[in-house]
């Protein structure tokens, strides 16, 4: 055997070694591993590693990001949605985001089991809680992976939850108390931001590029204290632009007006043309009221404002109703065929996950990212929204500020309810109130932080170029994934053979709970211990907003289940499946209590 040879079959075996734990759950044979680098290298690719964690975990997290991408890609009704009505829609959006958040939840269980016995991985922030654009609050959150969800060792991650569960129900505790805590204990948390399944809607219509699953991991946890998803501004460029105006005393932020920002950009690169600056930002009649001034800006300086009619340097088209994190790796300069300079950036808003994962891309795609807190409501102009951020909820005077300093007219109690609301949901929550603008390093206690970053497409990626999930054979699928550090940025494409039939393949990858909603009958099927952990963790994804923390007690409310998210028929099989699990397995499912 030659020599390339034998260090391909070493590398497969070395994956398929250190992965076996993560393949073996959802019984998955890896036949080959092919790694493209995009920036830097290491010199030993079986030990190096990019990041902040060993070679091991670094290659069970990117294997956790290819099953998510596989399993949803599969089995999570791709194109079902296309032609539904809202209502039906959504449904088929929440059965893709139960398949992904399972995947990638049951994935990073079993790499927590490999952790050194004092780490633990802990979800700050996930997506899914807020009613997105064309849905409404009545529609219930996604299921998701959110604020507390911890994956460690049994006695590390049941400490770690009561510290969680101190600082959501204990004013009194804060986010001090919670890193002394850790402290003492010797206990190295790393903190992840999660969208399990980006682009959710391009994914239920069987749009033909977008959704991805994205993974971020810090080396310390953000300073976050209870669940959060709201809306952020945000400006992305290249940290050129941003320090070549600050030498000639121009501040470049999310509330520079655009014409100024031009100036910036061309001088940073001279002779660069308007109509060379391509700016992509979310559209649509809905977002209008929030960002129209900022499209404006934009058009009367003669600068492109990027349409799904344009080609990406990829050859791909964009998008723009949804999908802010993936255009971030796109924010840079090129030349075309004439040797013109053209620029592409990101402005305008996303929500809180997507854009405090795009601002920790900051240091590692030398790209500046300006960020500014907005409400969950599209009624102001994004420099008032912010405004209204910075007011205090709890001031006797707060109505008539908002109306007389910011709105500027007479408005309803309902929308200063709103207002107040989302305020307090912030603040609440620590997210940083009072700058103007905030940084990734605003939401990390320590300031000096690593973060590693993983993306897995289900299909193609226009941005970047990546592959999605497709075909090799009849069981055999080839799945992208791209893992970025300070350290180096690679592409790793693996292919994934099935051990199982596709039926059964897929009820591996279904959270149990949807299954036996489904209508499999959970009284014939052999039960297990982790059948409790399992049940669990997926009443945390599907119905978090309805779960209730007392000690170690978990209280289901069945009357705060939005029927949107499990309708009135299934909430009934739920109740049932739920009384039956607690007569036959008392001890197991003591923690559970129904109301």
């Amino acid at each position: 055997m030659d020599t390339a040879s034998l260090k391909k079959k070493n590398l497969i075996s070395q994956w398929a070694f250190d992965t076996r734990p993560i393949l073996g759950r959802l019984h998955l044979w890896l036949e080959d591993v092919n790694i493209e680098w995009i920036k830097g290298r290491t010199e030993d690719e079986l030990n190096d590693s990019i990041s902040f964690v060993d070679n091991r975990t670094e290659r069970m997290l990117a294997m956790t990001s290819a099953v998510t991408a596989l399993g949803t890609k599969l089995f999570g009704r791709f194109g079902q949605g296309k032609g539904l009505e809202k209502q039906e829609l959504n449904l088929v959006k929440k059965d893709a985001d139960a398949i992904s958040a399972y995947a990638m939840s049951e994935s990073l269980w079993y790499l927590s089991r490999t952790l050194p016995e004092n780490h633990a991985i802990m979800v700050c922030l996930g997506e899914g809680l807020m009613p997105k654009a064309g849905e409404t609050s009545e529609m219930g959150a996604n299921p998701l992976l959110g604020f507390g969800r911890i994956y460690a060792r049994p006695e590390v991650a049941k400490f770690l939850e009561n510290c969680v569960l101190k600082l959501i129900n204990d004013k009194t505790y804060q986010w001090e108390d919670f890193k002394r805590a850790i402290a003492l204990k010797d206990i190295r948390v790393w903190g992840a931001a999660i969208d399990t399944l980006e682009n959710t809607s391009r994914f239920a219509k069987g749009e033909k590029t977008g959704p991805l699953t994205v993974f971020h991991l810090f080396d310390q946890p953000l300073a976050i204290t209870d669940q959060y998803e709201g809306y952020i501004g945000n400006l992305v460029l290249p940290k050129k632009v941003v320090e070549k105006a600050a030498d000639d005393s121009l501040l470049v932020n999310f509330f520079t007006p655009r014409g100024k920002v031009v100036k910036a950009i061309q001088m940073a690169y001279p002779g660069i043309k308007p109509g060379h600056i391509h700016v992509w930002t979310l559209q649509g009649k809905n977002r209008e009221p929030r960002i129209g001034k900022i499209w404006k800006e934009w058009e009367e300086m003669g600068v492109h404002l990027v349409d799904e009619n344009w080609t990406l340097p990829t050859g791909f088209q964009p998008f723009t109703d949804s999908g802010t994190y993936a255009p971030t790796f796109a924010v840079k300069t090129w030349e075309d065929e004439n040797h013109e300079t053209h620029l592409f950036l990101v402005d305008g808003y996303a929500a809180s996950a997507e854009a405090i994962q795009a601002a920790s891309l900051a240091p590692i795609l030398d790209i500046d990212v300006s960020l500014a807190v907005l409400s969950s409501k599209f009624a102001l102009r994004f420099d008032k929204d912010a405004a209204s951020m910075k007011l205090d909820p709890d001031a006797d005077d707060f109505a008539q500020r908002l109306k007389n300093e910011i709105i500027k007219e007479e408005v309803d109690d309902v929308l200063i309810e709103t207002y107040r609301e989302s305020i307090l949901l912030a603040r609440n929550a620590g997210i940083p109130l009072k700058k103007r603008t905030i940084t990734a390093d605003d939401l990390i206690a320590e300031k000096k932080w690593r973060a590693l970053a993983t993306s897995g497409y289900m299909l193609p990626d226009p941005y970047s170029g990546s592959p999605g999930v497709s075909r090799i054979s009849d069981d055999t699928y080839s799945v992208t994934v791209r893992m970025t550090t300070k350290k180096g940025d690679k592409r790793i494409t693996f292919a994934l053979r099935f051990l199982e039939t596709f039926d059964e393949s897929k009820l591996i990858f279904s959270p149990l709970l949807n299954r036996f909603l489904k209508g499999e009958d959970f009284k014939t099927r052999a039960v297990k211990i982790s059948d409790s952990g399992r049940i669990r963790n997926e009443l945390q994804t599907l119905c978090t907003e309805a779960l209730e923390y007392f000690g170690d007690k978990v209280i289901l409310k069945f009357a705060k289940i939005p029927r949107a998210t499990i309708s009135k028929e299934e909430q009934k099989t739920l109740r049932d499946i739920l009384i039956w699990y607690k007569e036959n397995y008392p001890v197991w499912f003591e923690w559970l209590e129904l109301n």
